[in-house]
């Protein structure tokens, strides 16, 4: 088996770990040589990636890839694999087996607070969740003419080691913004990781909500984590009032209860399933300063 990711941050991180194995082979992309060391620290042999050309030592690397994960965000040119490939992806990576598309809860839009599946319309509201609802279709076109299997993962806010609420209190810059009926799911990186291990094993295609349980308020989450802690919580904001980036706000522009029980039915298991046991293993263990 030889895992290949594009754009291996947070989440390809995660996924190369859940797949490190004697006899797999996993390599991943990165934009800086900077990163090239600090991956290969975690076992992943990188390769610089712009986004536009395809170094010699990467092609070569593609031919023998049996498992892509593209994790790249699209932008307003789209997917930038897709557009090298031409959706010829099969010359790129002759050998390929299975694809994982990473995406967005976004492609959903504002459901006013109600429950969601996969089938569940989509109404994209901000550009980069548009972006996503096309490379979403253009991914799973690929799998219907190569006759592979896609998997898309549509993933709720990510945290974890290093990446959440206590990081946000130890920095100060955790804030508890109160919006009314407000709630966002989330999904622990390394259920992400475990998700893409799982559906891999079984060849599956389709598209997934990878996301937690328990949909909850976000000044929620802060106070969970100042409780841990010892601390007290910053205090509560009116949302309306608050000064916020034009993305931070667009994020509070979409409400919806996001389901995850197509991936239960298949027989995954959250290891994470909420954020209140999964913040109290965070801290117990002391990893989620990474």
């Amino acid at each position: 088996m030889h895992v290949m990711i594009f754009g291996c941050g947070y989440s390809g991180t995660a996924i190369a770990k859940a797949f490190a194995e004697d006899g797999v082979r996993i390599t991943g992309t990165t934009r800086s040589a900077e990163k090239v060391a600090l991956l290969a620290k975690e076992g992943i042999e990188a390769f610089v990636f712009d986004g536009e050309t395809l170094a010699p030592a990467l092609a070569e690397a593609m031919q023998s890839a049996t498992h892509l994960v593209q994790s790249i965000s699209p932008g307003k040119s789209g997917d930038p694999l897709l557009r090298l490939a031409q959706l010829n992806l099969k010359a790129l990576m002759p050998k390929l087996e299975w694809v994982c598309y990473l995406s967005t809860v976004g492609v959903y839009g504002d459901h006013k607070g109600a429950w969601i599946s996969e089938q569940t319309s989509l109404h994209p509201i901000a550009d980069r969740s548009v972006e996503r609802v096309e490379a979403e279709d253009g991914w799973l076109r690929v799998g219907v003419r190569l006759d592979l299997p896609v998997s898309v993962l549509r993933l709720s806010g990510i945290y974890g080691p290093g990446r959440n609420a206590f990081c946000n209190l130890e920095r100060g810059t955790a804030r508890r913004l109160i919006k009314a009926n407000q709630v966002f799911n989330r999904i622990r990186v390394e259920d992400i990781g475990a998700c893409a291990r799982f559906l891999s094993d079984r060849k599956l295609g389709g598209i997934y909500n990878v996301t937690d349980d328990e949909p909850a308020p976000p000044q929620d989450v802060v106070a969970e984590a100042a409780r841990l802690m010892g601390i007290e919580p910053p205090p509560e904001q009116p949302f309306e009032t608050a000064e916020l980036s034009p993305m931070a706000r667009s994020f509070y522009g979409e409400n919806k209860r996001v389901s995850n029980a197509k991936l239960r039915a298949l027989g995954f298991a959250f290891r994470y399933p909420e954020y209140r046991m999964s913040l109290a293993e965070l801290w117990s263990s002391g990893r989620w300063q990474g």
